[in-house]
């Protein structure tokens, strides 16, 4: 039964789709079988595994009306299979919000494909709607990328108390597996003091070695691989080699 992991930050722009394509690559070069789910209506971990998001017929969005099961919609464009998002994914969320038991649509979907995989990462929207809600729900821990500067610093708090409501709520074994430091430069004071305060504010643990600042984190959704496989040796992909074997 796959280990499901989502990646949640209402903050935009903070590595979160960079964070659980280079998780899921790292972890299927080890051998494991790894379903990567976009429910991000910009459809980024779609367009970076090299899926047109405009051309898809069938997405999560099927999936979350239930118009279709979602094995009919997995993609396999690489190493990992792909649950693939698009724009009309907007749409399933006004549905959602709808319909009894919205929050569990997408943990039930998972189920009938949970015995197929040794991991599924989750990436979800930059909010705290219901899209996320239901990745939280799915999910038996939760990965927080966090952009080391104090923006991405104050809505971490406001994060956890979403966390905590779906525990009260929906997923009562939700865990808060830590805290992934990004877009991290040793070279500014800022950079350290924000990592340091917000290891020492939060009992939660936070992920080393952190994702150093790289315009290669910029140039692979271009190309539709992940940096792991463009730049195998970058600092960047053996942090996050290293963060996904302590995963598992």
């Amino acid at each position: 039964m796959a280990k499901t992991f989502a990646l949640a930050n209402q903050k935009g722009g903070v590595a979160k789709t960079t964070s659980t394509f280079s998780l899921g690559t790292a972890l299927a070069e080890d051998g494991y079988r790894v379903l990567l789910v976009d429910i991000d209506p910009q459809g980024s971990l779609t367009f970076s595994s090299g899926v047109d998001p405009d051309s898809l017929e069938a997405t999560i969005h099927d999936v979350l009306l239930g118009r279709m099961p979602i094995k009919k919609v997995i993609l396999s464009p690489d190493d990992c299979d792909l649950v693939p998002a698009n724009i009309d994914l907007a749409g399933a969320e006004i549905f959602l919000l709808t319909k009894t038991g919205r929050e569990y649509e997408l943990q039930r979907a998972l189920e009938e494909v949970a015995g197929d995989y040794d991991v599924i990462f989750i990436d979800c929207p930059p909010s705290l709607g219901i899209l996320t809600i239901n990745g939280l729900t799915a999910a038996a821990e939760v990965i927080i990328p966090f952009q080391c500067e104090a923006l991405s610093k104050r809505g971490v708090h406001q994060l956890i108390d979403t966390i905590n409501d779906v525990r009260r709520f929906t997923n009562h074994n939700l865990k808060v597996r830590g805290i992934l430091p990004t877009m991290y430069d040793p070279r500014v004071t800022h950079s350290r003091q924000v990592l340091e305060e917000i290891a020492a504010r939060y009992a939660i643990p936070v992920f080393d070695p952190p994702i150093r600042k790289s315009i290669r984190f910029a140039e692979a959704p271009s190309r539709g691989r992940s940096i792991l496989k463009i730049s195998p040796t970058h600092a960047g992909s053996e942090a996050y080699r290293q963060i996904a074997r302590v995963l598992l």
